[in-house]
């Protein structure tokens, strides 16, 4: 079981990126799945977090400009990230909860990170 992470990259500041993190392997359920990002010289911190339900949680700092959204068939997770600003420059990482098929849980599996670089 692995997550695999992509769509970062270098944008001006008001532009927007979606990120995409998908898990493979024997999945039986997805739980939590959430952003993180971290900057340079700062601690990784929670950017929005989306649960079985759909219930969502976000930063105030992203609130009204990104969004999180699963695709449960295609054990993916999406940040769509609208009016970006240079203070969102990071790497973001995915994170998630599962349990694979053989019913071994994974409470905080990490995607390998992508880099997004808010700059005119």
């Amino acid at each position: 079981v692995q997550l695999q992470a992509s769509g970062g990259g270098l944008v001006q500041p008001g532009g927007s990126l979606t990120l995409l993190c998908a898990a493979s392997g024997r999945i039986q359920s997805i739980n939590n799945m959430g952003w993180y990002r971290q900057a340079p010289g700062k601690q990784r911190q929670l950017v929005a977090d989306i649960r079985s339900d759909s219930s969502t949680n976000y930063a105030d700092s992203v609130k009204g400009r990104f969004t999180i959204s699963r695709d449960n068939a295609k054990n993916t997770v999406y940040l769509r990230m609208n009016n970006l600003k240079p203070d969102d420059t990071a790497v973001y990482y995915c994170n998630v909860d599962l349990v694979s098929f053989r019913g071994v849980r994974y409470p905080d599996l990490w995607g390998q990170g992508t880099q997004v670089t808010v700059s005119s």
